[in-house]
């Protein structure tokens, strides 16, 4: 039978094999643009450097030649070098978190920003900062988070039934209580004011690699929750019910897996502040490149998520002149917002 002009069934294996060799494309490409980030994203800024540098510079922290000169090192490989990675960690650990959210919830609105969990990471930070306890930054806004993820559900769920429907809502009055308590936190200690608005706003300038341990110490056991868990997430994209039928401990896995995406992104709150929208935006691009199976889509949120923040944050630190730059977390919510409202919109 002759099949010219006429669409194959999506359950062929041809259109399965078509869609296997898209999905193995993409994700080539992303680690590609993932590892080419990393070099070319040093060489913009305030200070001219050049190619060469670059990689001399690059090379000699991983101890592959001698050092470049004196400035250029401290340039590259002490201030760009590790804003950049930053950004790559940051950036892949919020899309993850997104994906996880999203799949938990089965809510294409629900991301990290949206749920209020950043800033609940953000108001635990800043009370830390405000108490002079930066030793305890990291665990104060993993402690937040999860106080504010606790709540959003708590509010979203009505006579012990969990109403997904209501949990953006719940996640957002959430947030902006949370906001008058850092506002609070601002007005009765002055001295600390500038160090809460960089939680606030978002920022990775004036991180070094000090910051590195730090956002590992939380971003790799939420990893290791969340990544190998793409199976459980494929189950509950069935339903509850459905999933239940088909082994799966539904209220356990569900916890872990917002714990996890919780921790994710107090790491990346401790070290960078509140950026929004690379868990919302990041996601629905790939979705449409790789499909919905969450393995795929998880490591590819990863490199994706990555990508985007740290070029968000070369436009950043670039678009002004004289030296000054843009918080990264207004350039993600400059491009996530229209995004959100399309999303909105759409559904």
């Amino acid at each position: 039978m002759v099949m010219t002009g006429r669409i194959m069934p999506e359950n062929t294996p041809t259109a399965k094999d078509a869609r296997s060799a898209r999905r193995w494309c993409c994700c080539v490409l992303l680690a590609i643009l993932w590892c080419a980030s990393l070099p070319l994203a040093c060489l913009p800024g305030p200070v001219p450097v050049a190619v060469a540098d670059v990689w001399q510079a690059l090379g000699a922290v991983v101890g592959l030649c001698p050092p470049a000169d004196g400035s250029v090192q401290l340039v590259v490989g002490q201030i760009r070098l590790a804003r950049v990675l930053l950004g790559l960690l940051c950036g892949g650990a919020l899309a993850v978190a997104g994906v996880a959210l999203q799949g938990v919830l089965r809510n294409p609105l629900a991301d990290p920003f949206t749920l209020g969990i950043s800033a609940g990471a953000a108001c635990g930070a800043s009370m830390a900062v405000g108490l002079s306890a930066a030793a305890t930054v990291s665990l104060a806004a993993l402690l937040g988070s999860l106080l504010a993820l606790g709540g959003a559900l708590w509010l979203g769920s009505g006579q012990g039934s969990f109403r997904r429907e209501t949990v953006i809502l719940a996640g957002i009055a959430v947030a902006a209580f949370l906001g008058a308590v850092v506002a609070l936190v601002k007005a009765l200690n002055e001295e600390s004011v500038t160090s809460i608005v960089f939680w606030i706003m978002g920022s990775l300038q004036g991180r070094g690699w000090d910051s590195v341990p730090l956002l590992l110490a939380t971003l790799l056991p939420g990893l290791l929750v969340v990544l190998p868990g793409w199976r459980k997430l494929d189950m509950l994209a069935l339903g509850d019910e459905q999933a239940a039928h088909l082994g799966l401990a539904v209220g356990r896995t569900r916890f872990w897996l917002l714990a996890g995406a919780s921790c994710m992104t107090a790491g990346c709150v401790a070290v960078a502040g509140v950026i929004g929208f690379v868990g919302l935006v990041v996601p629905h691009v790939l979705r449409m490149l790789l499909g919905s199976a969450h393995g795929p889509l998880l490591y590819g949120a990863f490199l994706g998520g990555g990508i985007l923040l740290v070029w968000a944050d070369v436009l950043a630190r670039c678009v002004l002149s004289g030296g000054q730059e843009l918080p990264v977390g207004v350039v993600t919510a400059l491009l996530g917002g229209p995004f959100f409202a399309f999303l909105v919109r759409r559904r």
